[in-house]
């Protein structure tokens, strides 16, 4: 038994090995893309996510239950999933600069003028 163990706990060793080499590429490359984007808000290239999420709120329905923010050639676009009452998720592409609807996918609920927003239950 003693034998058994002595050469399971190497081979065990080696088998993990290969699984932290793949891993560190991928955190790498997650680093160098969050250091650009930092890079771009502070050269003023892009908007603070918080202006832009606060204006989203302010002009569709539901809530924002996933930002990216993607470099799409030259342009630096926010891509934002948003859950209506409805249920059915729709997305929209703002342009990071300047806050303006690129492009979107599904059926994107506005918000009628005057319609109330529902108090999110984190706020105050």
């Amino acid at each position: 038994m003693r034998m058994f163990r002595r050469l399971l706990l190497p081979l065990l060793a080696l088998s993990i090995l290969p699984l932290g080499s793949q891993a560190s590429p991928t955190m790498a490359q997650e680093r160098r893309d969050h250091e650009r984007a930092r890079a771009a808000l502070e050269a003023g290239q892009i908007r603070p996510l918080s202006d832009l999420l606060a204006e989203v709120e302010r002009r569709f329905r539901g809530r924002v239950i996933e930002a990216d923010l993607e470099r799409d050639d030259a342009q630096w676009l926010y891509e934002l999933k948003i859950l209506p009452p409805n249920g059915r998720i729709f997305i929209i592409e703002l342009d990071a600069a300047t806050g303006t609807l690129v492009r979107s996918r599904g059926t994107v609920q506005e918000r009628v003028s005057g319609e109330a927003q529902p108090r999110s239950p984190m706020r105050p």
